[in-house]
């Protein structure tokens, strides 16, 4: 195919089976264009996006800049802006819509003096490394049919997504090579629409649609995405998916061979630079095709689904048919391979009507996919390439079709590639169409900053369209109570498709392997990407490429469906607490209703398709538990009951210290671990422990806790702690510069546990920093809720009061800690940083800014609870001396990770290196 130049641009009309139903219908002439997919067609592209500075209409009245003077590139505000979407981009083929658009919500600064004084202590600093700021935000992927445009239309009308995008620095001054503007505000899209509704774009929405090359930004879009997303790429093998994690350093080259009408193999050798090496005209539209003459289909999905309940072998040749029913191994042939796509059909004497559509339909589908693995797996031969990677709406998350072509890559590479397939791969044009943009602000994010979640009504892969965006809190309410109303069980946190159907509860059908496949049963949902460029890799992690967070693997048998028993039996206590947090009100018992039915249908759609999320760990299900309570609007569920506690161990705190000391050092080290343990039992994420809540005060329970601890227990590396701080015999070793301390709950495990031992490592002259939640989950202690407790911890202890006032967490002396006073200055401070997330677990490839600055000081680590040092962690190792200690409050989780009971503790020193 010919390159492109100024005055022309080629289609790529086999890349999509969308193009064959707008070839009919555009009166472009480039659009009705059509690619035979033979290697002549090659062309070269380099860099050869687009970008547009165009700039869309916003209400700049009563706009101000919000920060401080000495701010690079400070925020600016539009009061009367409805609301602050920076880009937005489709693409519009033939049966499917997809948008892609990016909400930005600012951070409203508080201009709190203990967060600066604590960036000033850590080094922290304002500046960035870039022209332009990466945005913090996040981008949307959305679907709609074709022919239900209208809704599409109104749903970017109803969310103002046309009126966006400005580049805020240059507002008021003309580039160069920037063109006239004319009223209309210009949007990215790309498929054959583009072309076909571009007047209806205008008409409508008073928006002009440029359109951007297919190729180009398909490859841009799966680029980014394998960049980007962490377990973006799996395999699909016999009905089950293994997401592979990829280095994005060791990422091209790659071929991506893109299923549309007919087939494109393109060799991509990085950004922007990608070679189309290959096709073949038989592809989707084939399959479609034929399968409409020989089957009367009417629809791309009903063919897809009459293979479900076929079998290709009353209508196949099989090597077996041939063979007498054996193997023809002396060239490695089994009895069940097809010899000849529809061979049978050949010596039978059977007219069309004889055959069920179900097994055309099944043999059609092998036979294209059979071809398209092998000339794919020829190609990257050819070339030297060990990934490839399949894409197109001919894929839409088909089960069969990625087992069909992961079968044929591995026959006839020997074992030696893989197929590998996209979660996200339906957006991949509108992805690239997005990343058109001048300033779309992707180009350097790191994986850890894309955190992806999964509100009420994400999208699916595939062609199927589930239900309309769900976006007002009130329209995801009103969705759930339908379902309740109508006794409808919900399997999905999508709006439901009929059962029997597509969609949801649809057909089951016999696998290769004799289990079940559904007809969408490999559909993965899409969520929304979270942009948090403050996210970064922990600083003192051994090897961040091999670190694993989580300890209990999912895919184990029986696992998932223990802990989704634990999760449900959990929920009713969690729903009281949050509607109480609410003030019971009617319209705080509708949400809690609503959540419960919507986290239900998350895990009831997790046990169909553990894969629908990517891949599946215990912190991203509790994780999930916590989005959903924020989704609706439970923001801290167990607020009250936090301070509650906060209250009642703050009014022992100074009878504790005078006790301890008392003690001698060794002793008292002893004493401290002990304490921490023993209040760690306040967890009101375990059932075990929500029953002993009922059975005494907060301090009997403490009490009762501390006097059961006895040595040794259950892991015990207490003595080599204790050597590395108190030294053996006349050797005192030096103490710790800076210790970190990941503290779990409220109440008692902070206070009589995790600040007494943080006072010990004052003592001891060891900067501490207090590492907690960013946001409230469950009964866990936050960032913003640390410094009252410390300084009501303080009015007990001049160690805590002379180290609270050094880190600025005292807001009484606040102004001699920033005027620099030598007395404050020269003391060892405390401080508390954020660790970027709202969970009772922690990733540590994603913390905050703030936490990766004050771990670059540090030379301790210590981890409690177990969220933070069970659940996740418990094999995580360091660059530095790490303990990790907690009480196990679940019998299954003793039993497996520590061969115990509950209520074992585990104390576990690893020291650095």
């Amino acid at each position: 195919m010919a390159g492109r130049s100024e005055d022309y641009q080629s289609s790529l009309g086999n890349d999509d089976i969308k193009d064959q139903e707008d070839a009919h219908e555009s009166s472009n002439p480039v659009d009705k264009e059509q690619d035979i997919g033979g290697d002549s067609m090659a062309h070269l592209a380099s860099n050869s996006i687009h970008r547009s500075s165009s700039r869309p209409q916003l209400d700049l009245s009563k706009a101000a800049i919000q920060g401080t003077f000495e701010e690079r590139d400070p925020t600016i505000l539009l009061p009367n802006q409805s609301d602050d979407i920076s880009h937005l981009a489709l693409d519009i083929g033939g049966s499917l819509i997809k948008l892609v658009y990016f909400s930005r919500h600012e951070d409203q600064s508080t201009g709190d003096k203990r967060k600066k004084t604590a960036k000033q202590r850590l080094g922290i600093s304002n500046g960035i490394r870039r022209s332009y700021p990466i945005l913090g935000g996040r981008l949307h992927f959305v679907k709609f049919e074709t022919n239900k445009i209208n809704e599409c239309l109104e749903f970017i009308d109803s969310n103002q997504l046309h009126r966006s995008g400005v580049d805020f620095r240059h507002w008021g001054s003309e580039s160069p090579n920037s063109q006239p503007i004319d009223n209309a505000v210009i949007k990215k899209a790309t498929g054959g629409g583009a072309f076909k509704f571009a007047d209806l774009f205008r008409e409508r929405l008073g928006v002009s649609i440029e359109k951007e090359d297919e190729m180009d930004c398909l490859v841009a879009g799966a680029n980014f995405l394998l960049k980007a997303i962490r377990h973006e790429a799996f395999t699909h093998i016999e009905g089950q998916k293994e997401f592979v994690q990829i280095d994005h350093n060791e990422l091209f080259p790659y071929l991506l061979v893109n299923i549309g009408s007919g087939v494109s193999m393109i060799k991509v050798d990085g950004d922007g630079k990608f070679e189309r090496i290959s096709g073949t005209n038989v592809g989707g539209g084939t399959y479609w095709g034929l399968g409409r003459l020989l089957t009367k289909c009417k629809s791309f999905d009903e063919l897809l689904e009459l293979s479900q309940r076929g079998d290709n072998r009353t209508i196949d040749m099989l090597v077996g048919d041939i063979y007498g029913g054996t193997d023809y191994s002396k060239i490695g042939l089994s009895a069940s391979t097809i010899a000849s796509s529809f061979g049978k059909a050949i010596s039978e004497n059977k007219d069309l009507e004889d055959y069920r559509p179900e097994d055309i339909s099944l043999s059609l589908l092998r036979m294209i996919s059979y071809n398209i693995g092998q000339i794919s797996y020829l190609n990257a031969l050819r070339f030297g390439l060990k990934r490839i990677f399949f894409g197109g709406f001919f894929i839409r998350g088909h089960a069969y079709t990625m087992d069909t072509i992961s079968f044929a890559v591995h026959f006839w590479s020997r074992g030696e590639m893989q197929a590998m397939f996209l979660r996200h791969e339906g957006f991949l044009g509108a992805l690239g169409a997005f990343m058109s943009y001048e300033k779309h602000g992707l180009d350097d994010l790191m994986v850890h900053q894309l955190v992806e979640r999964f509100p009420m009504g994400a999208p699916y892969t595939g062609g199927n369209i589930h239900g309309p965006p769900l976006a007002d809190l009130n329209e995801k309410i009103s969705w759930v109570e339908k379902f309740v109303l109508k006794g409808t069980e919900i399997t999905a946190p999508v709006p439901m498709a009929k059962p029997g159907t597509t969609g949801l509860g649809g057909f089951e059908v016999p696998s290769s392997k004799g289990g079940t496949l559904r007809s969408d049963a490999s559909a993965l949902n899409v969520g929304v990407l979270h942009l948090e460029p403050t996210l970064e890799v922990f600083p003192l992690l051994a090897d961040a490429k091999t670190y694993e967070p989580n300890t209990i693997d999912l895919s184990e048998t029986g696992e998932l469906e223990y802990w989704f028993t634990v999760l449900l039996e959990h929920l009713p206590d969690l729903v009281d607490k949050a509607v109480a947090s609410e003030g019971g009100t009617d319209d705080a018992k509708r949400r809690g209703d609503a959540f419960a039915c919507a986290f239900s249908a998350h895990l009831a759609r997790l046990m169909e398709e553990p894969a629908a999320y990517g891949k599946l760990g215990l912190a991203d299900l509790l994780e999930l538990r916590e989005e959903c309570l924020r989704e609706f609007q439970f923001l801290d569920a167990y607020k009250s009951i936090k301070q509650r506690e906060n209250e009642a161990s703050l009014a022992v705190l100074s009878d504790l210290l005078m006790e301890l000391d008392s003690m001698s050092e060794e002793t008292r080290l002893l004493t401290l671990i002990e304490g921490v343990l023993a209040a760690n039992i306040f967890d009101w994420g375990s059932r075990a422990c929500v029953d002993l809540y009922h059975k005494g005060t907060i301090i009997e329970i403490y009490r009762m806790s501390r006097n059961k601890m006895q040595r040794p227990w259950r892991v015990d590396d207490f003595d080599e702690f204790k050597e590395r701080m108190l030294g053996s015999g006349s050797q005192k070793p030096h103490p710790h510069k800076r210790a970190l301390l990941f503290v779990d709950n409220a109440g008692a495990d902070i206070v009589l546990g995790m600040l007494p031992l943080a006072r010990e490592l004052l003592r001891r002259g060891t900067e501490v920093v207090l590492v907690a939640n960013s946001r409230p989950a469950l009964n866990d202690v936050t960032a913003m809720e640390l410094p009252e407790i410390v300084a009501e911890a303080a009015k007990h202890c001049d160690i805590l009061r002379r180290a609270a006032e050094a880190g600025g967490l005292l807001v009484d002396a606040m102004t001699n800690t920033i005027d620099g006073s030598k007395e404050i200055s020269s003391s060892v401070p405390l401080m508390v940083v954020e660790n970027g997330c709202g969970s009772p677990c922690i990733d540590l490839r994603q913390v905050s800014s703030e936490l990766a600055a004050a771990a670059m000081d540090a030379d301790l680590v210590i981890l409690e609870g177990m969220g933070r040092a069970l659940h996740t962690n418990l094999n995580a190792r360091f660059k530095c001396d790490a303990l990790k200690l907690a009480m196990v409050k679940n019998q299954r989780l003793a039993e497996k990770l520590v061969k115990g009971k509950i209520y074992d503790c585990i104390c576990k020193y690893e020291p650095a290196g």
